[in-house]
């Protein structure tokens, strides 16, 4: 099978199958640098037959910062990205590197979906400009208070009386090591983004009770906010 390029260079967040996220970035230093990386990306797997070991879809995403590229995959289940990495990877990402030297590979964070907001008919027609990833982490694991993390952002957005204009949709992933949560945003806009963060408040949100909850939630530690613009999604073709 060959790999078939996504429209709007989105994945499908929801596909059924999916055991397994992994989240990455890498580091290259300039925009110039950054749509060079992708095309040699799109360039190695598109020369390629798609992994026969459970992957399902790769997605690349250009950081806003000029610096830096996002990986998104989705796979089966540990042991099929164990599979990719024992027979594949090394000779993708050698031809990948031959094209742009020295990417700084920085972090890989393995996830599971937990929940995800319901695509309103409002929502429906509407392409993400930006991506916007909330990283939040916590002082130890703790799956359960993972998990209530992101149920009081549910419950803050279902009473939140006057919800940011440009937010589409956000998909909650939990850490498999029970210390991280990751939410992909999409968003209309880059700049739809900023200006929701503009707001009065401490972050996106009112200032309701329940985001109040949200940002004092006990055992958080810190996070980030990291905003990309889609550049390659990646499937098996049939």
């Amino acid at each position: 099978m060959n790999a078939v390029s996504q429209p709007d260079a989105r994945p499908d967040l929801r596909r059924s199958g999916v055991g397994l996220v992994l989240a990455s970035t890498w580091r290259v230093g300039t925009p110039e640098r950054q749509r060079a990386a992708v095309d040699a990306i799109a360039k190695v797997w598109g020369s390629r037959d798609w992994p026969d070991v459970g992957l399902l879809s790769y997605s690349v995403y250009l950081g806003t910062d000029g610096d830096t590229l996002l990986h998104y995959s989705q796979w089966t289940g540990e042991e099929a990205y164990r599979d990719y990495v024992d027979r594949l990877r090394d000779d993708r990402n050698a031809e990948i590197d031959a094209a742009v030297p020295g990417i700084e590979r920085v972090g890989l964070d393995r996830y599971t979906l937990y929940r995800s907001t319901a695509p309103g008919e409002e929502s429906a027609d509407r392409i993400p400009g930006c991506v916007v990833i909330v990283d939040v982490e916590f002082d130890g694991p703790d799956a359960g208070r993972q998990r209530a993390w992101v149920d009081g952002v549910f419950e803050a957005l279902a009473t939140d009386p006057n919800p940011a204009p440009g937010g589409i949709s956000g998909h909650f992933h939990v850490g498999v090591d029970g210390t991280k949560v990751l939410n992909y945003a999409e968003w209309e806009s880059e700049q739809a983004h900023i200006e929701a963060l503009a707001q009065p408040g401490a972050g996106i949100g009112s200032a309701t009770p329940q985001w109040a909850k949200v940002q004092n939630h006990p055992g958080v530690t810190g996070g980030g906010v990291r905003r990309y613009t889609p550049a390659l999604s990646l499937s098996a073709g049939v």
